[in-house]
């Protein structure tokens, strides 16, 4: 079970360092991840930057939190935050998707910017039960070794890539997936007219 807790936390540490690095590598870069919570019109207007804020810490903590320790509790924990973290988007993209507003996920920046989809509901709930499982099998404090180590961690940088891209591997497969224009420049699309 070791390899499936090292999976787990090299793909999170891999996902939560892209989307972390993502809002903080520049003032437009933060600004239009919050502009895409405002235009998801979930909360009000007056929490988003707030919002913004405190979920880029978050992410930028669950990194640090799954980083290997002597002290098991605190991969537990990081873990925990992660699920916690990924299962708040999921209920997000959920309620989103439910009123049928065209918002673009911006999860990673430029690097996923197409409207939210069945897809990104799907991507969260996976990674919600890695979070889950990786949580659940660091309560046994299985240690990490090399064997571990040399499988698990190039099979999370596969499956970090794919989350981190997987607009762009939707777009190969579905010809009818937005590759540009408002989709791609990170604005919302209401009623046929571009918002943002």
């Amino acid at each position: 079970m070791s390899y499936v807790s090292e999976f787990s936390r090299w793909l999170l540490v891999l996902v939560f360092l892209a989307s972390a690095g993502s809002k903080v590598r520049g003032r437009a870069a933060f600004r239009a991840f919050a502009d895409s919570l405002r235009a998801m019109a979930l909360l009000p207007s007056r929490v988003v930057v707030p919002l913004a804020v405190a979920v880029t810490a978050a992410e930028a903590v669950v990194p640090l939190l799954l980083v290997p320790l002597p002290v098991a509790e605190v991969t537990t924990v990081g873990f925990a935050l992660a699920a916690a973290l990924l299962a708040a988007f999921t209920v997000a993209v959920a309620a989103v998707l439910r009123r049928g507003t065209r918002v673009s996920c911006r999860c990673f920046g430029e690097a996923a910017a197409a409207p939210f989809g069945r897809q990104h509901l799907a991507r969260n709930v996976v990674l919600t039960v890695v979070a889950g499982i990786g949580g659940y099998v660091s309560l046994g404090g299985t240690g990490m070794t090399v064997g571990t180590v040399v499988l698990a961690v190039p099979l999370a940088v596969v499956g970090a890539l794919v989350v981190v891209r997987l607009d762009d591997i939707v777009a190969l497969f579905l010809p009818g997936t937005p590759a540009g224009g408002a989709a791609r420049r990170g604005t919302a699309v209401r009623g046929g007219r571009s918002v943002g």
